[in-house]
C-alpha cells in the first residue's frame, strides 16, 4: 500500500520525517518495502499490509494505526452540505468533507438485492457530469499509490478507494437497460465482456451487478465494458456496495482477475462503510468540477452486519503480556483503533468495529495493546509453568533415529513434494488409488502420492543433471491412498558406485545385495529380523525385487527400478537405481513391546564354525539362514553367508553355499564337546527340510 506522506497528514498531524513514520510503524507489526521521494519535500511510503488487515489498506486505515502509535487524534470528514452559490475550484485539494444529498424523490435509482446472503449492502446514487481530466493533485496522488489516471469520474472512484478503502464504481445510466440494477447471481450461459477488453463466461453462483436484462459488472471484481464511463457520459450511477467476502474471492479465482477492488472485497471491507463512501465521492464530484450529484444515496441493506462484543479481562492481559498495565493505556490504545469499551468485571466489555475482520478473540485484543503499547516495553520473562509438558511422540524419536542411522550409511535426506503429476503415481498405485486434488496447481501436482519413490528418483535426476554420478538419498514422509490413507514410510534410492574408488582396485556399482543390506540396516534399526522373499512389482525390474516379511506382514520392498520408469523421470536407463520403501507404521506395529533390553558385552570368547553345503540353486540363502536360527540352541549367536559358488565341480542345479556360525555363551567358555551337538542339529535340519548335502 503506497501512501503519500502529505496525503497522511491531511488526516493526522503526525511529526518526524517518512523514515521516523516507517521505524515507528515497523515495530507496530507493519513491514515498509520501501520510501520514495515525490517531489516538493514530500515522500511516498510502501507499506506491507498483510491479508488479515484490509481496514489497512486506505490512508484513514493507517493513519488511525499512525495516530495511535504517536498519541493523536484522527481528523474524521464532517459531512456538510452543498453550496451551490460558491464557485468551484477544481485546482484546489478537497477539505475532509461529505456531501450532503438532498431528497430527488423520482431521480432515485432503482435497486434490487436478490441474493442479501451474498451482498448484504449496497448503495446507489445519480450524478450529472462532464467527463474530463481529473485535476493534477489528484493525478499526482493516484500516480503515487501506483494507480494509472483514467478520467474525472473514474479517479474519483479510485480516490475514494485509496483514501477510505471502499471499493466503488461509476456505470453510464444511458447504458443500463431499465435504468435500474440487479443483484444476483450469474445464470447458465450468460457471459460478460470486461473493462481489461476479455470475454468472459460466467456460471452459477458467481454474483454480478445486472440491469433489466443482462449482467453488467462482475461484484467486487470489475465492471463492464458496455456500461463503462466514456467522453459522452452526461450521467452516472455510482456504486458502493458490500459484497461477501468468500463470493468474490471464488469468483476471482474462477476467472482468474485479481483487481484493487476484489483484493479489498475478499479480504473483508466494512459494511458501515459504502454510504460514507458515496457521500464523500458525490462531494469530491463537486470539488473538482466533474458533476453535482442529484436525489439521494439509495441505501439497500436487507441484512445488516452487526459489531460483535467481546470481553477483556485485566487478568488475561496481564497473564499473557507478563505484565500489570494500566488501565489508561489499555482505554487509550483501543480507543484511538475504534473499539468501543464498557467497564465489566474484571475488565470491559469490547465492541469491535466492523472493519476490524482479523479481531474475533479476546487474545486479538490483547495483540492490539500490546502493539501500541509496545513490545519493547514489555518485561522479558518467562511464564511460570503449571502444566507438565506434552511427552515426546515416539514416532519423532524413531524418525531421528532412523536419520542417523541412513546419514551414517552414506545417505542423504531429501524433501520431496507430497503432490506429483497422474502420470508419476500410475506404476506405484493400484487401480483407481490416486487421490485427486481438488484444484491443483498444474497438472505436475494433480495428485496426492501413492509412494514417496517418483519424488525420490525426480531428486536423483535433478543431482545426475548437475553430473553428480554417486546418488544415495533417503526420505521420510506420508504416503496416500483412497484405501489405506495415509501412512508413514521410509524410502531409499542409491545410484552409482557402491564403494568409494582406492589405489589397490576400482570402485564397484552399488547392486541388489547393496540396498538389501539397506533395508535390513533399517529394520534391524526398527527392532525387526525380516526374512527375504522374492516379489513382483510394475515399478521394479522382475528377478531383482524381494519383500521384507516379518511374521506373515510384509514390511516393505526392496529391488532395481526399472529402467523404463527411470528413464521417465529423466535417470539415464542404462544407469542402475536401487530403492526401498519400508512402511513404517506396519514395522513399528510389529516392535516386540517392552523396555529396551541392555547387555552387558560379552565375558567369554566364541567359537566359529564353517560349514558348506550344495543345494538347490533355486533355494533362497535366507531360507537355509531361517532354518539354521530355528534348529540350533541358543548358544548360536549369528549365522551369515560368507560364499555362494557354481562351476567347476558342482553338479548341475546346485550351488556350494558357505556360512560362518557364530557360538558364545554368557556363562562359561564353550569347548568343542558343547558346539557339536548343535552343528550336528543343524546340519540334520538342513539334510531332512533341503536335501542339503555338507561338502
Amino acid at each position: 500500500m503506497k501512501i503519500l506522506v502529505s496525503w497522511l497528514r491531511e488526516y493526522v498531524d503526525v511529526p518526524g520525517t517518512p523514515e521516523d513514520i516507517a521505524r515507528t510503524m515497523s515495530v507496530r507489526g507493519f513491514a515498509v518495502e520501501g520510501i520514495e521521494p515525490a517531489g516538493d519535500g514530500d515522500a511516498v511510503i510502501d507499506f506491507e499490509i498483510t491479508a488479515n488487515r484490509p481496514d489497512c489498506m486506505s490512508v484513514v486505515g493507517m493513519a488511525r494505526e499512525i495516530a495511535t502509535a504517536y498519541g493523536l487524534q484522527v481528523r474524521r470528514p464532517a459531512v456538510r452540505g452543498r453550496d451551490t452559490s460558491s464557485p468551484v475550484d477544481p485546482t484546489a485539494k478537497p477539505s475532509l468533507s461529505l456531501a450532503s444529498l438532498q431528497p430527488g424523490g423520482e431521480d432515485d435509482v432503482s435497486i434490487t438485492i436478490e441474493s442479501p446472503d451474498l451482498c448484504p449492502r449496497y448503495a446507489g446514487a445519480l450524478a450529472d457530469v462532464t467527463v474530463g481530466p481529473s485535476p493534477a493533485w489528484m493525478q499526482e496522488r493516484l500516480a503515487a499509490a501506483g494507480v494509472r489516471p483514467i478520467s474525472n469520474i473514474v479517479d474519483v472512484t479510485n480516490y475514494v478507494l485509496l483514501e477510505l478503502g471502499q471499493p466503488m464504481h461509476a456505470f453510464d445510466l444511458s447504458r443500463l437497460s431499465g435504468g435500474r440494477i440487479v443483484v444476483r447471481q450469474a445464470r447458465a450461459g450468460e457471459r460478460l465482456v470486461t473493462l481489461d477488453g476479455q470475454d468472459r463466461e460466467l456460471t452459477a453462483g458467481m454474483l454480478v451487478i445486472a440491469d433489466a436484462t443482462q449482467p453488467v459488472a462482475v461484484a467486487g471484481v470489475m465492471g463492464g465494458a458496455a456500461s463503462e464511463v466514456h467522453a459522452g457520459t452526461t450521467t452516472i450511477l455510482l456504486e458502493s456496495a458490500y459484497f461477501h467476502p468468500l463470493s468474490v474471492r471464488r469468483t476471482s479465482k474462477k476467472l482468474g482477475l485479481k483487481t484493487e477492488a476484489s483484493m479489498r472485497f475478499e479480504r473483508g471491507c466494512d459494511p458501515r462503510l459504502p454510504v460514507t463512501a458515496m457521500e464523500r465521492a458525490c462531494a469530491l464530484l463537486e470539488m473538482t468540477g466533474a458533476g453535482r450529484a442529484r436525489g439521494t444515496v439509495v441505501d439497500c441493506y436487507p441484512t445488516r452486519v452487526e459489531p460483535t462484543s467481546l470481553r477483556l479481562r485485566r487478568s488475561r492481559v496481564a497473564g499473557v503480556l507478563g505484565a500489570e498495565l494500566h488501565d489508561s493505556d489499555v482505554r487509550r490504545i483501543l480507543d484511538s483503533l475504534g473499539f468501543a469499551l464498557r467497564d465489566a468485571e474484571d475488565g470491559w466489555d469490547v465492541t469491535v468495529p466492523t472493519r476490524r475482520v482479523d479481531v474475533v478473540r479476546e487474545i486479538d485484543l490483547i495483540e492490539e495493546v500490546a502493539r501500541h503499547y509496545g513490545l519493547d516495553n514489555l518485561p522479558v520473562a518467562f511464564p511460570p509453568v503449571s502444566i507438565a509438558s506434552a511427552g515426546f511422540d515416539p514416532r519423532a524419536r524413531r524418525a531421528r533415529q532412523l536419520r542417523n542411522v541412513l546419514t551414517g550409511l552414506g545417505f542423504s535426506e531429501a524433501v520431496t513434494f507430497g503432490f506429483i503429476s497422474e502420470a508419476a503415481a500410475a506404476p506405484f498405485a493400484a487401480e483407481g488409488d490416486p487421490v485427486p486434488i481438488a484444484n491443483p496447481l498444474s497438472e505436475t501436482f494433480a495428485v496426492l502420492r501413492p509412494s514417496a519413490l517418483p519424488g525420490l528418483i525426480d531428486a536423483v535426476a535433478h543431482n545426475r543433471r548437475r553430473q553428480v554420478r554417486d546418488i544415495r538419498l533417503f526420505e521420510i514422509g506420508a504416503e496416500f491412498g483412497r484405501t489405506s490413507g495415509e501412512r508413514r514410510t521410509i524410502a531409499c534410492a542409491w545410484t552409482g558406485a557402491a564403494t568409494a574408488e582406492h589405489w589397490g582396485g576400482g570402485a564397484r556399482d552399488v547392486d541388489f545385495f547393496d540396498m538389501k543390506g539397506v533395508a535390513e540396516v533399517i529394520c534391524q534399526a526398527l527392532g525387526l529380523s525380516p526374512r527375504v522373499e522374492t516379489v513382483t512389482r510394475p515399478w521394479l525390474v522382475p528377478g531383482r525385487a524381494a519383500a521384507l516379511i516379518v511374521g506373515d506382514r510384509e514390511v516393505g520392498v526392496v529391488g532395481q527400478l526399472s529402467p523404463t520408469i527411470a528413464d521417465r523421470h529423466g535417470v539415464p536407463a542404462n544407469e542402475a537405481v536401487y530403492v526401498t520403501t519400508i512402511a513404517l507404521d506396519t514395522a513399528e506395529a510389529l516392535v516386540p513391546a517392552g523396555d529396551v533390553q541392555v547387555e552387558s558385552l560379552p565375558r567369554f570368547p566364541s567359537i566359529v564354525r564353517d560349514v558348506s553345503i550344495l543345494v538347490d540353486d533355486t533355494l533362497a540363502a535366507g531360507t537355509i539362514r531361517e532354518t539354521v536360527r530355528t534348529t540350533a540352541p541358543t548358544l548360536l549367536e549369528s549365522v551369515r553367508e560368507f560364499d555362494r559358488y557354481q562351476g567347476k565341480g558342482i553338479p548341475e542345479g546346485k550351488v556350494s553355499l558357505s556360512f560362518h556360525l557364530t557360538f558364545r555363551s554368557a556363562e562359561r567358555t564353550l569347548t568343542d564337546a558343547d558346539v557339536q551337538p548343535a552343528m550336528d542339529a543343524v546340519l540334520g535340519a538342513l539334510r531332512d527340510r533341503h536335501a542339503a548335502v555338507q561338502r
